[in-house]
């Protein structure tokens, strides 16, 4: 019996796995110390009353022999399609045949399977920093590569996105097939223009690439040039495939559930990757829970709106704090405008695992190194805005305290 040895390339832990590890060390040996994490972007506001309205009411439909239900439609109840399709499509202007629709348990689980139906051999292009889940799921699947001493990998083509060209990767000047962009990004928490993406969507076109776009954070943002959707750019359809998540819009971090836009417009070899993607979720995936499906459905209620908009305010809020505090005590600062995240330097060129470890030590606030999401991060550190207001703006004094001395 052989094994996967892909997976023995990569790190055995997670990076959020291993920030983890660090902070229940640090607190066994330190009991008497509260630990305030600004690090995984984890949500802590309680779920919208609209969502758990929906889901008493679908716990009781489940109790009752005439309305339970068993296995899910494999792509989708047609009630959560229409609210998706109306809302975030066209409502902006956008149309899509639900079959293009593809409700999953969330687009980290998306992202990461999305490489099931694409040949080993294409050549990927990802942002430097990145989400780690894009290029540990190619490491895994044999798409990478080997690493070199640099900490990248042979067979993927690295975009770095640096204070330099405003955090916005450059169109490659090699061909590439798999694209991977990430608006609002993480872990950066830069928003990318219209004008910007369009040049993206040409350039895959252009070159039969496929561009897989996860717009996770895109109920952050404030500015009416900056795109909701991939699909709001002329071209996207034949290129394109989205992701979206109700985890950062309505607080489903626990409760799972997203979806995947696969136009029937992409084919490559006069093969459409709809059907590819559908075959892979019937074969793969058992659908997400008739529960869980009522209570995104009720984030598009007017009600639902209305609370899911005061959530977002909150953690908008926290960002700000975050933002203004670290740079009164002059850090350099980015992000916070259209995103949950703020992207900071690391103070005197500190390495950003021993920035963590001071901020764990001395400060007892936990971040995110920026090394951990690509060789690019480094020097760089992510807070994140999900914490309580509380919990925010004692973290944001901690700082302030300690790097005024």
């Amino acid at each position: 019996m052989n094994i996967n040895e892909n997976f023995l390339k990569i790190e055995s832990s997670y990076l959020f796995s291993n920030i983890a590890k660090k902070v229940k060390a640090y607190t066994k040996a330190n009991p008497d110390k509260e630990i305030i994490r600004l690090g995984i972007g984890d949500v802590t506001r309680p779920l919208a009353p609209a969502c758990i309205e929906a889901m008493h009411k679908a716990v009781d439909e489940m109790a009752d022999e005439k309305t339970f239900r068993g296995y899910p439609p494999e792509y989708g109840y047609d009630f959560l399609l229409n609210a998706i399709n109306e809302n975030d499509y066209k409502a902006r202007g956008i149309e899509l045949d639900n079959s293009e629709i593809f409700v999953s348990d969330g687009a980290k689980s998306d992202t990461g399977n999305i490489g099931d139906i694409f040949s080993l051999d294409n050549k990927v292009a990802i942002c430097d920093p990145v989400y780690p889940v894009y290029v540990d799921t190619n490491v895994m699947s044999g798409r990478s590569g080997e690493k070199n001493a640099e900490g990248k990998w042979s067979n993927i083509y690295y975009m770095p996105c640096t204070a330099e060209n405003n955090f916005l990767p450059l169109i490659p000047t090699q061909h590439v097939d798999i694209i991977y962009l990430c608006f609002p990004n993480n872990p950066t928490g830069m928003p990318i223009k219209k004008e910007e993406l369009k040049k993206w969507v040409d350039y895959a076109n252009r070159e039969g690439a496929v561009i897989l776009y996860d717009a996770a954070y895109e109920a952050f943002i404030t500015e009416d040039d900056v795109p909701h959707s991939i699909y709001e750019i002329e071209g996207a359809k034949t290129c394109a495939i989205e992701f979206k998540s109700f985890s950062k819009t309505a607080g489903f971090t626990g409760v799972r559930c997203g979806y995947t836009v696969v136009p029937h417009d992409l084919k490559f070899g006069g093969t459409e990757l709809n059907g590819m993607w559908a075959r892979r979720q019937a074969t793969k995936f058992n659908g997400v829970s008739y529960i869980t499906q009522r209570a995104a459905e009720a984030v598009y209620s007017d009600e639902g709106k209305k609370q899911i908009q005061e959530i977002l305010a909150y953690y908008r809020k926290n960002a700000k704090i975050i933002y203004n505090g670290l740079r009164d005590c002059g850090f350099t600062v980015y992000g916070a405008v259209d995103s949950p995240y703020v992207w900071l330097k690391t103070p005197d060129n500190m390495k950003s695992w021993d920035f963590f470890d001071l901020l764990l030590e001395k400060l007892q606030v936990v971040g995110t190194p920026g090394e951990g999401f690509g060789p690019a991060g480094e020097g760089y550190f992510r807070l994140t805005a999900f914490g309580t207001t509380e919990n925010t703006e004692k973290a944001v004094a901690r700082i302030k305290n300690y790097f005024a001395k």
